[in-house]
């Protein structure tokens, strides 16, 4: 089973915010994709990564296997932001010892055929190329569930 805890325009700090309410199903698997609107609202990187720090602890704490999805920031964010946003989700991963899928939007940022109309998000042809990336990652974390 599939269970869809996102919420479009959320932040980190939202995540956070609902995450015991996210755990009640009792996924053994998270994908977790947090970020990406932090960097769109400038917020600092050091907060996201603490915001996300402490998802991945309390997840963790409740034996479940999390994906982590990194984002990358454009560089017209500025040189310093984009390197320390981008840091973030290679540094947790390897604190974490995560599964970790470098770049959710690989293949599907800035290739106007796989967005919507805001270039963006992603359109239905771009949701079917994040899910081919996707799946090797999927398929290593239900590898982990069976061993």
């Amino acid at each position: 089973d599939l269970i869809n805890a996102s919420v479009s325009g959320n932040t980190s700090n939202d995540g956070l915010a609902r995450l015991e309410w996210s755990l009640e199903d009792k996924p053994a698997v998270i994908i977790l994709c947090l970020g990406s609107n932090d960097m769109l609202r400038g917020i600092d990187p050091i907060i996201t990564k603490a915001n996300l720090n402490e998802i991945i602890t309390r997840i963790k704490e409740k034996n479940i296997i999390v994906l982590l999805s990194g984002m990358l920031a454009p560089d017209s964010m500025g040189q310093n932001y984009k390197q320390q946003f981008d840091n973030i989700y290679p540094e947790l991963a390897q604190k974490h010892k995560l599964i970790f899928m470098p770049f959710f939007l690989k293949d599907v940022a800035l290739q106007e055929e796989y967005l919507l109309d805001d270039y963006m998000h992603p359109n239905h042809e771009g949701i079917k190329v994040i899910t081919n990336n996707l799946f090797p990652y999927i398929k290593e974390a239900i590898n982990l569930l069976l061993n």
